[in-house]
């Protein structure tokens, strides 16, 4: 029986990739006065190279860009507490966002969710998603002193939620820090399928977030392990 649904933020709930390209057009825009000697086009795709999906944080992909482009009257660190204050008013949603945790709630699900990052930072784009009330739990790593694909952080999501690993999904877009990392806990791992990666080993794999209270349903009363 299933009782509780954890999911990772970026790239499964919140989609950063179409987040990130609104937010750097607009930060262009913002900024213009001290970049224009820059191309759009190029200081969009080189923030974007930089960024590295995520995976590199802020501070050395500022210093690059400054380095790169020659940019003078604005410092990295300037451009950088823009980014901190003003991401999450470009925050983008996947699709059947709202309405698939409105499903899973009604259906007496239990909500948590894991994400790696700055604390603040991702507290406010899950506020800017609308999404914090659905969850019982919100761990980010900054705060919690882990970070996934420790075990540690999901164990501690299940005992706030107060349910077994085998009565659990952890839902994500990383094959290692989601899938495998909550799968080494005894959790079932749903992959939302990610371009960057191929044959993923999963329990389950979605396409669309909609497809996430089917999954519950099929392993709650039909007892389907995986497919």
């Amino acid at each position: 029986m299933i009782k509780a649904v954890v999911f990772d933020l970026d790239g499964t709930l919140l989609n950063r990739d179409a987040s990130v390209k609104v937010f750097i057009e607009k930060q262009y825009r913002r900024l213009n006065k001290w970049i224009n000697h820059i191309p759009k086009d190029k200081y969009i795709t080189r923030f974007v190279e930089l960024d590295n999906r995520g995976y590199v944080w802020k501070d050395k992909v500022y210093q690059q860009l400054v380095d790169d482009f020659d940019i003078t009257g604005l410092t990295w660190d300037e451009l950088l507490q823009d980014y901190i204050s003003q991401f999450k008013d470009s925050c983008v949603p996947f699709p059947n966002l709202i309405s698939t945790l409105e499903q899973l709630k009604n259906n007496n699900i239990v909500l948590g969710m894991i994400t790696n990052g700055k604390g603040q930072f991702q507290m406010d784009n899950i506020r800017a998603l609308g999404i914090e009330k659905y969850f019982k739990t919100i761990l980010i790593s900054e705060w919690e002193g882990t970070k996934k694909p420790e075990p540690q952080i999901f164990l501690k999501a299940l005992n706030k939620l107060d349910v077994l690993p085998s009565e659990s999904i952890f839902v994500g877009d990383h094959p290692e820090k989601d899938i495998k990392a909550a799968q080494n806990v005894g959790m079932k791992g749903v992959w939302k399928r990610d371009y960057q990666w191929g044959n993923v080993k999963a329990d389950f794999i979605v396409e669309d977030l909609k497809e996430v209270p089917l999954i519950v349903d099929k392993l709650s009363h039909l007892n389907i392990k995986s497919y």
